[in-house]
Formats: structure tokens, C-alpha cells, sequence
């Protein structure tokens, strides 16, 4: 018998929370079968290991859905995991062996993001970072309505330090795994030099560029990356 559909499982990034899937999840429809994980922005390592915990409890083929830093969890959750049949890249990082978020970022001038951060200490050691409320529609959000994008500033997850500066380690699984990438021209977090240069070396089989799409296309493009999605799980026969 054929596999079954894939569950769809989408994973946001740093200063998001998992609602922000909210309209892509409305635009995908009850065809589709879809969990949004609540991704603890902690470490790679650990992080991917709870969105593996999450695949093992669906218990059948899965495709891993990125946003922002959610792209380094799926690409170290995916290696060597048979159940996932592709990874789709939302205004998301897409790591190579050893490379961070923070390395992806700077490596092409544009980002803005580091002046609009606020740091604060962890009992447990290090720093976590949010982006500050007064900054967040600008630089995270910049064509989300004003009172949507306030309440996305209140209800951001903000992430380590140690996060930010972990390096994808082994493979990563879009060199054995078909990818698809849907990116914003007016990303401030993640200048689009850095998707375009992520998305050529993936050798993606569908990629998307959006005129003017801010860093928050799961919200305000959200037809634009359910219609990725939906490709992804077409082409690998879902």
C-alpha cells in the first residue's frame, strides 16, 4: 500500500510563537493534516530533538515546515530520520555543517536586527534575546497591520544566546532530502542575498520570492506559503 499523506509540521523561529501559523494552517484546509510544534528556542540540538519527539508521537510520514531559526531545527531534525519526505523553508535559515543562525545572518550585509534586541540573564546561564516591543512591527513585521503586529510583539518566544550561535552539526538533510523555499525581498532579520545564496545551494525544487514580504510571511503572505506547502506534499506524492 502507498504511504499515507504526510502530516504536515510546522516549526516557527525565534521571537514567533506557534499561532503565528495560524493563517497558513486556515489556508491549508482540513485536506491536510498539520501540528504546529511549540519550538523551545533553547539549542539546536535540543529543539530538534523535541520536534523528533513530536514526529515520533504522529507516527507516520512527516514534512518539516521552517520559519526564521525554525529552518536550523528541521535541517538537524530531519538527518537520518526515514519518516521525513521533504523540508520546506519559510523565510527560513538553511544551514550547512557548522554554520549558526548568527553566522547565516551576518554573512550578507542588510540584516538590522541586532540594534532592535533586548538581553536579560537566565538563572540557568547565558542570555535569552527578544526583540524589543517599540522595534518589533519595523523589523519583524513590517506589513502586518499595527495592531496585529503589538500583539505579536507581547506574545514573541525569545530565544538563548546559545541558540543563536549553535552550529548545525552532521549532515544536513537537504542534501538527500527534495526542499522548497518561499522567501520575502524585504526581510530585515535575514537579508535576501542570504535565501537567495541558502536556496541556489539547496538546488530547491520549487522556490518562491515575494516582492516586499517582510520576515513575517507565515502571517501576512500566509496563501503564498500554503501554496509551498502544498507542493511539497504533491511532489513527493501526497
Amino acid at each position: 500500500m502507498p504511504d499515507p499523506q504526510p502530516t504536515i509540521v510546522l516549526v516557527h523561529g525565534a521571537f514567533a510563537e506557534s499561532a503565528s501559523w495560524n493563517g497558513v494552517i486556515d489556508r491549508l484546509g482540513a485536506a491536510y493534516d498539520v501540528v504546529a510544534v511549540a519550538n523551545p528556542l533553547r539549542s539546536v540540538a535540543a529543539d530538534a530533538a523535541y520536534v523528533r519527539d513530536v514526529m515520533g508521537g504522529i507516527g507516520g510520514p512527516v514534512i518539516l515546515v521552517g520559519h526564521s531559526y525554525g529552518g536550523m531545527v528541521i535541517t538537524q531534525a530531519a538527518a537520518g530520520d526515514p519518516t521525513v519526505r521533504a523540508l520546506v523553508y519559510v523565510n527560513a535559515l538553511c544551514p550547512d555543517t557548522g554554520e549558526s543562525a548568527l553566522g547565516l545572518s551576518g554573512q550578507f550585509p542588510g540584516s538590522t536586527l541586532a540594534d532592535t534586541l533586548v538581553q536579560y540573564p537566565l538563572s540557568t546561564g547565558g542570555n535569552e534575546v527578544a526583540i524589543g516591543q517599540d522595534a518589533y512591527h519595523a523589523q519583524f513585521a513590517a506589513d502586518v497591520p499595527a495592531d496585529l503586529a503589538v500583539l505579536m510583539a507581547r506574545t514573541q518566544r525569545p530565544i538563548t544566546e546559545t541558540a543563536l550561535g549553535d552550529g548545525l552539526s552532521g549532515d544536513p538533510a537537504w542534501r538527500s532530502l527534495p526542499s522548497w523555499f518561499v522567501f520575502g525581498d524585504a526581510d530585515m532579520n535575514i537579508p535576501v542575498a542570504a535565501h537567495r545564496f541558502m536556496a541556489e545551494r539547496a538546488n530547491p525544487r520549487g522556490q518562491r520570492e515575494i516582492a516586499g514580504g517582510s520576515h513575517a510571511m507565515a502571517v501576512v503572505r500566509s496563501s503564498e506559503v500554503a501554496e509551498t506547502i502544498i507542493e511539497a506534499v504533491r511532489g513527493v506524492g501526497g
